[in-house]
């Protein structure tokens, strides 16, 4: 990783649609595979599904000497009430990955690169919404690719979910990444 030297991610959506996972993949892939210092921590209500629920990580080429997003890099908002509650933690300019079908407006939308994904759509097609969060995930790599190789984010998946679910989770990953692909081409 050379720049920048502190990288913040943060996922927020509701409890079951796989926000603590999304944050243990990455940090994962980050700290593991990747070798990176890398902290994942985790907010979440007392309802298992329902709730609100927060996953953060941080990345960086020295010691993190403080394991919270203060002003997130990149923001994946899988519900109205999450962004609504996070968005001003985005930085300017930053990147903001939303469902259209959950996230009915972004307040301030000029300032950040916005990327609408239908996670719960395409997950839905691929077998079941439980996949949204590696729907997600797929979407955000093309994004970050310059911090993470992909084979350390597919190893981190492998390893994070249920062996009889591996298969089609990787299928969700590069679903979501052919998304981004196809409708947000790279532009030199």
């Amino acid at each position: 990783m050379s720049k920048p030297n502190r990288y913040e991610i943060r996922i927020a959506g509701f409890g079951g649609q796989g926000v603590v996972t999304i944050g243990k993949i990455l940090g994962i892939a980050f700290s593991v595979h990747d070798r990176k210092n890398s902290v994942n921590t985790q907010s979440y209500g007392p309802e298992s599904r329902g709730g609100a629920c927060r996953s953060e990580v941080v990345v960086s080429n020295s010691e993190i000497n403080y394991p919270y997003v203060r002003k997130a890099d990149v923001f994946i908002a899988l519900s109205q009430i999450a962004l609504d509650t996070y968005i001003s933690d985005l930085k300017p300019g930053g990147i903001l990955v939303v469902d259209p079908n959950s996230v009915e407006s972004v307040p301030g939308k000029d300032l950040y690169r916005i990327y609408e994904v239908p996670t719960v759509e395409i997950s839905y097609k691929i077998g079941d919404f439980k996949y949204q969060n590696c729907v997600a995930l797929g979407a955000l790599y093309p994004l970050i690719k310059d911090l993470l190789k992909k084979s350390s984010l597919q190893k981190a998946i492998e390893e994070s979910v249920p062996p009889e679910t591996r298969e089609i989770n990787l299928t969700a990953f590069e679903s979501g990444l052919e998304y981004i692909e196809a409708h947000y081409p790279k532009k030199d």
